[in-house]
């Protein structure tokens, strides 16, 4: 067999890359795998290199493992590329969080959607577009898995500047959240059949089966039983919507206008306004206590996780068929979401790669927020290819929470205010000033 090469493009997400690399090695097919990582952060490349070592010989695999401070180097040959590169790290995070604050805006994750979202994508889509061009150059028959956030305006974002890349999206959410209703009904995972799509983070389950039998009705069963159900926002979407969507509560109040601009919703629904931050907070912890235990001699124990990527890549090489969730163009998938946006559906994995499933039609009431949360990711990706910073401000007036909470003067102000504090990291044609009417102020 051929040695199989596969780079981690942001390495130094630490925790993430050795979740990846435990699921890896447990293929006895990638025990001698080419693993390339790459991060621009020097400690945290030495940490993640210091980790791949000690997962391998836990595994007992013996790959072939380099570190690249510079990207080229660990693309050149690569037959799969993992991206789990967060532009910004944890201060653009807090930014992305205390500015709006100042405004009144509230946010839980801002990694998606929201102004979060849409300032997250901005400071990506430069990175993604030099990592497509090394790509095409370097390792044109590559398949990129991508798990940065965020996935939908990312992968649209690619789809438009480097149409031929091989490219899907990954996340977890729908795998954990058919497992968590399991749980719930008490029936076991492994018995359960189901059928999700939409678009990241907010995908619907339309179908949710044990040997032919519909589970829904268990579901309304349990809700009944435990009132503090109800206080959760997906439990409540689910109850005016029919279908259960695929992401947490603190995510999915986020996408629509009803929870997050009411202090009555917030109370009743507990919904953790500024989550992500002390998330980051304990991100940076576990890091920091990972590169402490490695460089003392005593790692810390490590899980696989059997996330989708190293499944898609043992089914790519080995030809063994697999069913996972991916992020790709909606060529004909969906039918009531428009043609040119990415969706997510279920996908089958062999030797042809990444293949998506037709869906058809969602039930009309999902489509149409669907399309709300599509129709701001089209313009972010329009504001970073047309480089029409005028777009920036479309996105965020149209974007539900954003225009439930403020006037749209404010919004624009505060689209302002976040290109002067992430202007760094913004392309050149985005790093405008407008006034409220779009008059160019500076």
């Amino acid at each position: 067999m051929t040695e199989t090469k596969i780079a981690f493009i942001g390495a130094g997400s630490v925790e993430f890359t050795q979740g990846l690399l435990a699921d890896l090695f447990a293929f006895p097919e990638f025990a001698r795998a080419r693993i390339a990582l790459h991060d621009i952060d020097p400690e945290r490349l030495a940490t993640s290199e210091a980790a791949a070592r000690h997962i391998a010989a836990e595994r007992g695999a013996e790959p072939r493992l380099s570190a690249h401070p510079e990207r080229r180097e660990a693309l050149e040959g690569a037959d799969f590329v993992i991206n789990t590169v967060q532009v910004g790290m944890s201060e653009a995070t807090r930014t992305d969080f205390t500015v709006p604050a100042r405004y009144g805006l509230r946010q839980t994750i801002a990694d998606t959607l929201g102004i979060g979202g849409i300032f997250r994508a901005l400071r990506t889509f430069p990175l993604l577009r030099a990592l497509a061009t090394d790509m095409a150059q370097l390792c044109p028959d590559a398949t990129l898995l991508n798990y940065t956030n965020p996935m939908a305006m990312n992968l649209l974002y690619l789809h438009r500047v480097a149409p031929s890349l091989r490219a899907v999206g990954l996340c977890h959410s729908i795998h954990w959240t058919m497992h968590d209703l399991s749980a719930l009904i008490g029936t076991p995972f492994e018995e359960v059949s189901y059928l999700a799509a939409g678009v990241n983070h907010q995908s619907w389950v339309l179908r949710f089966e044990r040997a032919g039998q519909d589970l829904y009705p268990l579901l309304d069963e349990a809700i009944a039983k435990d009132p503090e159900l109800l206080r959760r926002v997906r439990v409540d979407m689910y109850r005016r919507l029919g279908h259960y969507p695929t992401e947490t509560s603190e995510h999915s109040s986020e996408y629509v206008p009803w929870y997050l601009h009411h202090d009555e919703e917030v109370d009743r629904l507990r919904l953790p306004v500024g989550a992500y931050l002390d998330m980051t907070e304990e991100n940076l912890a576990a890091y920091a206590r990972t590169r402490d235990a490695l460089a003392a001699g005593r790692p810390l124990p490590v899980e696989g996780t059997m996330e989708y990527a190293p499944q898609i890549i043992h089914s790519v090489v080995t030809g063994t068929a697999r069913r996972v969730y991916g992020n790709v163009p909606n060529h004909g998938l969906i039918d009531n979401l428009p043609a040119d946006s990415v969706v997510e559906v279920p996908c089958l994995v062999d030797r042809l790669g990444v293949q998506p499933t037709r869906i058809g039609a969602l039930p009309p009431q999902c489509a149409a927020l669907n399309r709300a949360y599509l129709s701001v990711t089209d313009l972010v990706v329009r504001a970073a290819v047309l480089g029409e910073p005028r777009h920036i401000r479309h996105a965020a007036m149209c974007d539900p929470a954003t225009a439930a909470a403020l006037p749209v003067e404010r919004i624009w102000e505060l689209c302002d205010d976040l290109v002067r504090a992430h202007e760094p990291w913004l392309q050149p044609e985005l790093r405008v000033l407008l006034g409220g009417a779009g008059r160019v102020t500076g």
